[in-house]
């Protein structure tokens, strides 16, 4: 006579989180939320995730060191395949040297390389900033430009990368798409997309405009901190009721403390120092880049 197979362990979401721990619009697509959750309740709880990581991390910003848009889209180019923290280690030296589009454009090649060699793919990378030092100089008077259909025609530059200047130097609201963010708002069933310019469409849907860049800065972060790919701390999570795949990572909270990185876990962030404030077109002082 055959046993009843096992009931299967359900694991439940804790009531209450164990530690606190122009416009650039994407298309507009229909979205079917999965799982069954209906339009509203799926806005409801994204905008609710968002409020409370806004409140776990209300300094949220980009991680990377910069003082102007050139900068900052040049560290972001170096970002790709490496952490931030690389990035901010490696960029001094770089931009002590090169301080201006003009100067990198006439860079050599090879002097380029040996400094952005701790970067990882630096061969790669560094064709990229030059050719989009030189783009700058060539087509746009050596100045950034705060366009998303300008950007993307840098070399290097993507949507992802736009959006991370457009928001960061420039105050115009984008999503940016990384890896951290693919996983998450999959993990959350926002979407079930896969492809990064469906997921921005999808998710920048369920917010206003407003919300973008901010929302992005909360997703990453919680992304590098708490909700890791291969071992997330659900045990420490802030969201973990709003969650549907709570579980997934370790639920014990003493254990999920252990597995928190960053400020999270004792340690400091990506950042080397704080954004600096620089002059605005007309002269005055602007607000420090990055933040808010």
């Amino acid at each position: 006579m055959k046993k009843a197979p096992a009931a299967k362990k359900v694991t439940v979401a804790p009531k209450k989180a164990t530690a606190r721990v122009k416009d650039t619009a994407p298309a507009r697509t229909v979205v079917h939320p999965p799982g069954g959750e209906s339009r509203t309740a799926l806005v409801r709880r994204a905008r609710r995730i968002n409020r409370e990581l806004a409140e776990v991390y209300p300094y949220a910003h980009p991680e990377l060191d910069f003082d102007n848009p050139f900068q900052l889209v040049v560290a972001t180019v170096l970002s790709a395949q490496t952490t931030d923290l690389r990035v901010n280690q490696t960029t001094p030296a770089l931009f002590a040297k090169y301080p201006t589009p003009e100067d990198l454009a006439a860079a050599n090649p090879e002097e380029v390389e040996e400094i952005l060699r701790p970067c990882g793919f630096f061969r790669a990378k560094t064709k990229s900033v030059i050719g989009l030092s030189k783009a700058l100089v060539e087509d746009f008077g050596g100045e950034v430009p705060g366009r998303l259909e300008d950007l993307v025609k840098l070399p290097g530059v993507g949507r992802k990368t736009a959006f991370v200047v457009l928001g960061n130097a420039f105050g115009r609201p984008g999503i940016t798409v990384d890896t951290h963010f693919q996983r998450l708002v999959r993990r959350w069933q926002w979407t079930a997309e896969t492809d990064p310019d469906k997921i921005e469409a999808a998710v920048g849907a369920l917010f206003p405009k407003s919300d973008w860049t901010d929302l992005s800065h909360h997703v990453i972060w919680h992304g590098r901190r708490i909700c890791h790919a291969r071992k997330p701390a659900c045990g420490a999570c802030p969201i973990a009721p709003l969650c549907p795949a709570y579980g997934e990572g370790e639920t014990d909270p003493e254990k999920a403390k252990k597995l928190l990185k960053y400020e999270k876990g004792g340690f400091p962030g990506q950042r080397l120092r704080p954004p600096q404030a620089y002059l605005d077109a007309g002269g005055k002082p602007a607000p420090p880049l990055g933040a808010g």
